[in-house]
């Protein structure tokens, strides 16, 4: 018997995330997930009057030929799914994760070879610009393990997060767009040694309510980007290119990363030495979702922990442009709540969040009681 939460999931995707209409085709890029729930989604899909396309992947296949493949193979496949892309409006990628570290023995020679071909072709071209658009994880033993959680437990876990009222969530987010639209000087401050100032003056605040990301809960910005000075410290780990970073800490000079150093410092500057843009900040968000209280090392999940930030280094968004061009874009999350040390959050001198709590009355509807 198909699980009940199958069918509502994908009815969110269809209907609310890519709002999917009647002769539109969607495409539902499948990576390591349950056949039932991809033939759930082309159920509703089709139900919902659009045209469904499936593409199957799987993260084995793909780690064996990012070690083999010449850059001439992977502009071959990014034309085919470049063709694809641009021939639907709308976009649902399922992302399953039997081993999250199945990419971390790939050089990163390799990896960058299929980020900018495929993922630079494709997604970030096609895909993010010119498609509605949807991306989630899906449950398993991976990931249960990362969030220290039963298989079950985390599975119950899952299907509340992304399943809960986000239009409810839309509504409450509009305060705190119309704030940051109003900000100039933002300041983080703390835990331990963090201290960083940078603009968001001229810049969109874009809010994430479901319809790009399941699990969601943020509001997204870019800081204009030669504006950032101070230190951050991150104290959730992060997880990228299969290699698990922790402590990350970057020192900030006129916008430019001048100082790297996490558990894997090597690693990490490699990355952040991708291209010119790599050392460059290209988003701040503030995240909010209430049922996500802690890192469990996806960056879906943990963009979006209630009383938290991230501050992105590398490619901005064209909806919140700061002219931050990279291949790279590596989320990475600050926790401020008081389990994590605690900080605040001060717009244009003004005190707004403090321990992870909006303490701004405007923007009081987003602390967890009154989003749950």
């Amino acid at each position: 018997m198909l699980d009940p939460r199958y069918t509502k999931l994908a009815q969110t995707l269809v209907n609310y995330a890519c709002a999917a209409k009647r002769g539109e085709k969607i495409l539902f890029e499948a990576i390591d997930i349950p056949h039932e729930f991809t033939t759930e989604c082309v159920r509703v899909a089709r139900k919902a009057g659009a045209d469904p396309l499936v593409l199957l992947k799987s993260v084995q296949v793909n780690r064996a030929l990012m070690n083999v493949a010449s850059r001439s193979q992977w502009e071959l496949m990014a034309k085919v799914e470049k063709l694809q892309m641009q021939n639907v409006q709308c976009y649902v990628g399922i992302r399953g994760s039997p081993n999250v570290s199945e990419l971390s023995d790939v050089a990163a020679a390799n990896q960058k070879i299929y980020e900018s071909t495929v993922w630079k072709k494709v997604h970030t071209n096609i895909r993010v610009k010119k498609t509605r658009w949807c991306v989630l994880r899906w449950p398993g033993s991976s990931m249960a393990q990362l969030a220290q959680m039963s298989t079950q437990a985390f599975e119950d876990f899952y299907f509340d997060v992304c399943c809960m009222d986000y239009a409810r969530m839309g509504k409450a987010m509009i305060p705190l767009k119309k704030r940051m639209e109003k900000t100039d000087i933002v300041r983080l401050k703390g835990p331990r040694d963090t201290d960083l100032t940078f603009s968001i003056k001229g810049i969109p605040a874009i809010p994430c309510d479901g319809h790009v990301n399941i699990p969601d809960g943020e509001v997204f910005t870019a800081p204009v980007r030669e504006s950032i000075n101070g230190v951050i410290r991150y104290n959730a780990p992060t997880l990228y290119r299969g290699v698990t970073h922790e402590d990350v800490r970057f020192v900030f000079k006129d916008g430019k990363i001048v100082e790297a150093t996490s558990s894997n410092t090597k690693k990490l500057n490699e990355v952040l030495d991708a291209d010119k843009g790599a050392r460059y900040i290209g988003e701040f968000a503030i995240g909010f979702n209430p049922y996500i209280t802690k890192p469990m090392k996806d960056i879906l999940f943990d963009e979006k922990i209630a009383g938290s930030i991230h501050l992105t280094p590398g490619n901005c968004y064209d909806e919140a442009s700061n002219g931050n061009k990279s291949e790279i874009h590596w989320d990475i999350v600050m926790i401020q709540t008081p389990e994590y040390g605690g900080g605040e959050i001060y717009f244009d001198g003004k005190l707004v969040r403090k321990n992870g709590r909006f303490v701004a009355k405007e923007l009081m509807g987003l602390n967890p009681e009154k989003l749950k």
